[in-house]
């Protein structure tokens, strides 16, 4: 299991929208308003690195109103 923090920048408004439609997303775990450089992060997990490529490319980019990630996989020391 790989879990990782998913940055995400917004059209101007669009925050809440993109948060509450990624929360509705299979194996996104939260997702979040933030304030700062991006606008929401999202917290999500996948079997491995290539399933949760998958999930970004094709399920949380495809969100409405979103305009870059970057993604953070978490690692455990």
């Amino acid at each position: 299991m790989v879990s990782a923090y998913v940055l995400v920048q917004t059209e101007l408004g669009a925050a809440a929208d993109v948060a509450r439609a990624a929360q509705a997303l299979p194996g996104v775990d939260a997702a979040d308003d933030v304030t700062g450089p991006y606008d929401v992060i999202v917290r999500a997990h996948a079997e491995d690195v290539d399933q949760l490529a998958r999930m970004v490319v094709s399920a949380i980019q495809a969100i409405p109103g979103i305009t870059r990630t970057l993604t953070c996989p978490v690692v455990n020391l």
